[in-house]
Parts: C-alpha cells; sequence; structure tokens
C-alpha cells in the first residue's frame, strides 16, 4: 500500500468521478485507474462500485477512507516536522557543562542561540567532565563543553579545544597580587568535591611543589564553595570566570601559573542534527566576537 495510491483513492472518493479525479489529481485517467486496481488487489477487495452513472464507495471503501485520510495527515505533518527541523524552526540540542560555565559562559551563548533560533528546544546539562563525557558516549546528549584531559580523549568522541581559562585564588580577606602554589602550605583550603577538575588540577600543582594540601572544608559544589569562602572558611582556587562573577578578592598564580584547558566535545560516529550543528556554530561565533572585542572574561583566552 503506497500513500500515492492512498491519495488517488482519497481523491476519487472525493471527486465521485475517475477522470475528475485524475484532472484533481494532475495524473493521466488510466494511471490512476491502474493504480486504484492496484490497491484493490493488495486489499483484496473493490473499493468503488463503477457505473456509466457515476462511483460511490463499496463499503470497503467507506471503511478505508477514513483510515486513509489519517494516514495522509500524518505523513503530511512528517513531511511539515522534517522541514521545520532542517529550516530550524523546531528541533532539540541536548548541551552539557561544568557548572563554573553554566554559571558564567554558557547562559550567553544559550542567549545567543535562542534568539536565532527560538522554536529550538534546549535542554542543558549540569555536571562534572567525567559525567558529561559518559553521557556524550552514551548519545545522551549532542554537545558538551568539558575541560580537556591531558591525555587523548575517548575515541568516540571528537574533542576540540577552545579556550584556556586561569585558576585563581579566592578569598573573604584581600590578597597579594600574585599567588604562588607554595603559599597554599598549611593554609586549611575550601575545596572542591571528587570528580571536579579544579579540584584534580589543585592536588596535582600542591604535590608538584612537594606539599599535600589541607583542608577547611570539603565535598562542595561550586557554590557551596563560594558560600564558604565568603564564610571565612578558607581560601579555594577556581576557575578565573567563576571568580570574575564572584565577588570574592582574587589573585592568579604567578606564573608559569594554573590553568584548564575547555574544549568542545561530541560524538564522532555520528553526524550532528541540523539544531546541533546551529549551536556548535553559535558558541564558536559567540567567542571569536568577544575575542575581537576584547570582551572574553578575565583569565580566558582564545585558542583557535
Amino acid at each position: 500500500m503506497q500513500l500515492q495510491q492512498l491519495a488517488y483513492f482519497v481523491a476519487v472518493a472525493d471527486a465521485r468521478h475517475f477522470t475528475r479525479a485524475a484532472e484533481l489529481s494532475h495524473v493521466s485517467q488510466p494511471s490512476l485507474s491502474q493504480q486504484i486496481r492496484a490497491l484493490e488487489r493488495e486489499l483484496g477487495a473493490e473499493l468503488f462500485h463503477r457505473s456509466r452513472s457515476g462511483t460511490a464507495l463499496t463499503d470497503a471503501g467507506e471503511a478505508l477512507l477514513p483510515l486513509a485520510r489519517r494516514i495522509l495527515a500524518d505523513a503530511d505533518s512528517a513531511r511539515r516536522a522534517v522541514a521545520e527541523t532542517v529550516q530550524l524552526r523546531r528541533g532539540r540540542v541536548r548541551f552539557g557543562a561544568p557548572p563554573s560555565l553554566c554559571a558564567s559562559l554558557v547562559p550567553q551563548v544559550l542567549r545567543a542561540y535562542r534568539a536565532r533560533h527560538p522554536g529550538v528546544d534546549l535542554r542543558l546539562t549540569e555536571g562534572g567532565s567525567g559525567d558529561l563525557v559518559r553521557d556524550l558516549e552514551a548519545g545522551q546528549l549532542d554537545l558538551a563543553l568539558v575541560i580537556a584531559p591531558a591525555t587523548a580523549p575517548p575515541a568516540p568522541l571528537d574533542v576540540t579545544p577552545l579556550l584556556h581559562e586561569d585558576l585563581v585564588l579566592v578569598s573573604a580577606t584581600p590578597l597579594p597580587r600574585r599567588a604562588r602554589i607554595t603559599d597554599l602550605r598549611g593554609q586549611d583550603l575550601v575545596m572542591f568535591r571528587e570528580g571536579y577538575d579544579v579540584r584534580e588540577s589543585t592536588l596535582a600543582a600542591c604535590r608538584a611543589a612537594g606539599f599535600e594540601p589541607s583542608y577547611a572544608v570539603e565535598g562542595g559544589e561550586m557554590d557551596a564553595v563560594l558560600a564558604a569562602v565568603r564564610a571565612g572558611l578558607g581560601p579555594a582556587v577556581v576557575p578565573g570566570m567563576v571568580a570574575a562573577s564572584s565577588g570574592l578578592p582574587a589573585t592568579p598564580f604567578a606564573p608559569p601559573g594554573l590553568g584548564r584547558t575547555i574544549a568542545l566535545a561530541h560524538g564522532r560516529d555520528l553526524p550532528l542534527t541540523h539544531a546541533a550543528a546551529a549551536f556548535h556554530a553559535t558558541l564558536l561565533a559567540y567567542l571569536r566576537e568577544a575575542d575581537r572585542t576584547d570582551t572574553l572574561p578575565p583569565g580566558t583566552r582564545l585558542l583557535r
């Protein structure tokens, strides 16, 4: 059973005349009649009473007509849905980012994308880079900003470095112009929970300097860490973009400094949807424009 056959059937049912239905369908009458006969053979029943006085539906034709109309309507809806998705009047983007970026860079990118494509459904997942990579591998995300690892990315993913971001020291009290990693020796730090790349970077830097850091409190998410610093529990190492909007006194580390690479990741084997590809382009355009106008957050620089 073909959609075109059903369309011819409905045309004849509405016109009650084969020749008139053929004219309205812009097809020759013999071709239309041939398709109707093929449909009747497949269904095993005559659909029309044919006579010189006109054409009328049989009982089988009466039963088929509402179903045929529904099938054709659904097919038309499917065509429109696909066309609207391709033209970005609708669609979906599943995007992930770490909490530090969700509180700084991501809202501006979402705003820029929403302004261009208001009909696209945006779904944001906030999580650590490890969790986001697993979601990408499982096909639960289209794109994610992640902290690029020092080792090669997982084989199923395409990871493109975008930004370098400085890590800085924040405290409830004024800080020196420049901090050194060794300044953290003997201080009780406010420390993120396991799974945060900032925690791993801080621990690695301290150990490279020959000591293990001590904690006033550990295990917090981004908001909890900043609140603990504001309460005077101790300093914390945080991303520069977070520090810039925290209102806390902040200082960078002396050269070579402490930083991280922010990358855009997506599945390598599956092509991006039109909506996700447009989001990818919007993100890159936003970063290039911010770099051109020198409006990137302090302590960040574009890598490409």
